[in-house]
């Protein structure tokens, strides 16, 4: 039962980094911001980004606050998957 919850929020996460990879390319071409689809991403992006805009200023008017999120996010993502979940797993004996 563990290893299907294990992979499923993987997947999920993967899915939410490629979100904000899309976001982060859709931001420099502003009329696809318009494409329904994208306004969804930009939906579910944005709460996490806005965390980072409020902290990391634009520099000579560009923002750098979505690159810093999307590392932040992998490195959080790295260690939930690759040192946290493994070791709570095997408590329950389950290997992922």
């Amino acid at each position: 039962m563990g290893l299907w919850l294990y992979v499923l929020f993987r997947d999920l996460f993967q899915v939410y980094s490629f979100l904000i990879i899309a976001w982060i390319v859709v931001s420099w071409i502003p009329p696809l911001r318009t494409i329904r689809m994208m306004s969804i991403v930009g939906w579910l992006v944005e709460p996490y980004l806005s965390i980072f805009r409020r902290i990391i200023p634009p520099v000579i008017g560009i923002d750098f606050s979505p690159i810093v999120a999307y590392f932040v996010y992998r490195f959080i993502e790295s260690m939930v998957f690759n040192q946290i979940l493994p070791h709570a797993l095997r408590l329950y004996g389950v290997q992922p």
